[in-house]
Formats: C-alpha cells, structure tokens, sequence
C-alpha cells in the first residue's frame, strides 16, 4: 500500500504549531507538562510538510516563542547566546532528513523503521550541532575542554534523542493506523 502524496497539507502544519505552542516552554517535561517536541516536529515537518517556506515558518514559530518565554513568561535566558543561532542548522538537519525520507514514506514496516532510524541519526546529529555550539561558543563555560563536552553531551543527549524517538514513534504509529484504517475502509465500501 502507497501513502497517498497530497498538496501541502494545512491542517498538518496547524496540528504541529499548536503542540510546538503547547510544548516548547518545557524542554524537560513535567507532571503536568509535555517535554518540548521542536526536534521531533522538525522532522515530523520535513517528512510530511516538505517545504522549503514550511521550515521557515516553523524556524519563526521557534525563534517567536523562546522570546516570548524569554521576554514574558519568565523562563530563563540561559540559553540564549551568540550560539542560538546554530539551532538554524540544528533543525535544517531534522527537516531535511526527513524530508529526503518522505519519497520513501509509506505504512509499511520497511518505511517506518527506516524513518525511525534516520529520526535516531538525525535527532543526534542535530543535538550534537546544538549542543556544541551551546557549549564551544556560547561563552557560558570559562574553559571548554573535550572531555567536558563528551560529559556534557552525554548527559543533556540521550533525553533529548529519547524524547524526540518518542514523539517520532507516535507520530508514525498514528501514520500507519489512520492510513490503513481509511484503505480499510476503502476497500469496504468498494464491496
């Protein structure tokens, strides 16, 4: 069975602002909040959004709410350094990493586990370009050092990978059921 490969899809770029609005204030999560899902969005949005101006859209929606949190809600601005800018090419990895998957993307075993894989590669990736910059550039640290950083990376990177695979995973599952729910009910009515 294909996905079906429709125009840009609306309702999809609105259901990924509103849980980027709903969680980006939370990078860690608690009892009564979801943890950030921006990287896995990001991806999410590269593999079915695919457009150039979508990323950028989101980039802003990004950039627009950490302000806001920054500037109104009383979250810490920590982590905004000259090194803030690096997130551009940290989300540029999880946007077109997915993006080159959505030509493949289908409700398939082969397909979701693909796209899973290259959501772990690219999740990493894009964590490692965020965090180094954070941790090389962003002047938080007096003197950097390598094994430091390896410390560091290990520590903050398996959460965050963690809580993008999970989001990534839901993500696909939903795909997956809802796709082979609707030609389920395709082929019924065809009966």
């Amino acid at each position: 069975m294909s996905a079906v490969k429709p125009g840009f899809p609306v309702p999809l770029a609105i259901v990924f602002a509103a849980a980027m609005i709903a969680t980006r204030f939370h990078h860690f999560g608690t009892a009564l909040h979801l943890p950030d899902a921006s990287m896995a969005l990001f991806f999410l949005g590269g593999l079915w959004l695919r457009r150039h101006l979508a990323f950028a859209a989101s980039m802003a929606l990004a950039v627009l709410l950490d302000w806001i949190s920054v500037s109104y809600a009383g979250v810490s601005a920590f982590c905004v350094t000259p090194a803030y800018s690096f997130l551009l090419p940290a989300y540029a990895v999880l946007w077109y990493a997915g993006r080159l998957w959505s030509a493949r993307m289908a409700p398939t075993p082969a397909a979701l586990t693909g796209a899973f894989a290259l959501a772990l590669l690219a999740s990493t990736l894009s964590f490692a370009i965020s965090n180094g910059a954070f941790y090389w550039l962003g002047g938080r640290y007096a003197n950097p050092h390598l094994a430091e950083y390896v410390a560091r990376l290990w520590q903050w990177g398996p959460l965050f990978v963690r809580t993008t695979l999970t989001y990534v995973a839901v993500a696909l599952v939903a795909y997956a059921v809802l796709l082979r729910a609707a030609a389920t009910r395709r082929a019924g009515a065809k009966a």
